[in-house]
């Protein structure tokens, strides 16, 4: 033990590793008066044959159905008539404005319950205007149907006829969870709070998935019936809200990484955690000078999520968060703080 000690004390001394860190390259914070129109645009109407799906709802860009308060989007299905629908609702999208290929795409988020509610966030792919859906290909990072205690992800695509391939998660959609997606040249792998749950090949556009190695922008809505869900009963709920406290895409660069900042920004105090060396916990401390959305996360040597320790807004002050890893390997570890566009990154060493 003594040795394996002192030959990992070394390597934590003297690393300067190239780790993959995932650097944010865009996101709505929802911290603007209104909806901020360089990064969304409203869908209007029904649809042809309900968006596809027999929904029920008509799309506004009316504040009565999405309206930014308190730093949150909030998108509202309401029960009334309205150009010849008896429900309206909003649906957003960063077409022609953002897309995206390859990264990770997340959005911390509290979901209605209510028989025939179907609230999503999702990606379509740009191509959608050329070669129509289900070429261009779709990835549903979130839907939610009803009242069931589960997420879906899932992507469509075409390949010789319609194809899907998705998982499902256990999830209490009331509270606040990250749903999010690691999407890169070989997968697209689908997240609970950075907890994965489901994966899909898409390796040189294996079974006819070359249209996930094309750009895709975002859409956030909330449907109301449909073929999946069915429609409203008298128990529905309305109107009723989906909450987005923000929507995020990260990408991966490989960064130098060593015991210094990087990064460090001068609106929050100095990182540091305690024990480090560590086994099996170590405790992490941070100052805010003011009250910020922070994420901390712990990522292993090649980049890849661990755990979010924290992903919440938080009050300015001292704050310490511990993290248990008794189920994680032992080895060279990174944990990083973000705090709006802003980060530090540090390295952690777990003895085992």
């Amino acid at each position: 033990m003594k040795t394996k000690y002192f030959t990992l004390l070394i390597l934590c001394c003297c690393i300067q590793a190239n780790a993959q860190i995932w650097n944010l390259v865009w996101s709505d914070e929802f911290d603007s008066g209104s909806v901020n129109s360089a990064n969304w645009k409203f869908e209007i109407g029904n649809g042809s044959s309900g968006w596809g799906n027999n929904e029920l709802e008509y799309y506004t860009n009316r504040t009565d159905n999405a309206v930014i308060n308190n730093g949150s989007l909030l998108i509202i299905a309401k029960k009334e008539s309205y150009s010849g629908k008896s429900y309206t609702s909003a649906r957003l999208k960063s077409q022609d404005l953002k897309s995206f290929t390859y990264g990770k795409i997340e959005a911390r988020i509290k979901l209605p319950l209510g028989k025939g509610l179907w609230p999503a966030f999702w990606m379509l792919g740009n191509s959608i205007t050329t070669v129509g859906w289900p070429k261009c290909g779709e990835i549903d990072i979130m839907e939610h149907i009803n009242t069931e205690a589960k997420s879906y992800g899932t992507i469509h695509w075409f390949n010789t006829a319609y194809s899907q391939y998705g998982g499902n998660t256990s999830c209490d959609v009331t509270q606040y969870h990250v749903y999010s997606i690691q999407w890169d040249a070989s997968a697209i792998k689908w997240y609970l709070d950075g907890v994965k749950y489901f994966e899909g090949n898409i390796a040189s556009g294996i079974n006819g998935t070359e249209e996930f190695h094309l750009p895709h922008f975002i859409l956030l809505n909330f449907a109301v019936g449909g073929n999946w869900p069915g429609n409203p009963d008298g128990a529905t709920p309305f109107p009723d809200t989906m909450f987005v406290d923000y929507v995020r895409v990260s990408q991966l660069s490989t960064t130098s990484v060593s015991d210094g900042i990087e990064n460090a920004p001068k609106h929050f105090a100095l990182l540091q955690n305690y024990p480090n060396p560590f086994n099996p916990t170590t405790t992490f401390s941070f100052d805010l000078p003011i009250a910020s959305f922070v994420s901390l996360t712990v990522f292993d040597m090649m980049g890849r999520e661990v755990e979010t320790v924290v992903s919440e807004k938080m009050s300015a002050g001292s704050h310490t968060k511990q993290w248990n890893a008794i189920n994680v390997s032992g080895g060279v570890y990174f944990y990083r703080l973000r705090v709006d566009r802003f980060m530090e990154t540090k390295k952690l060493l777990l003895l085992k």
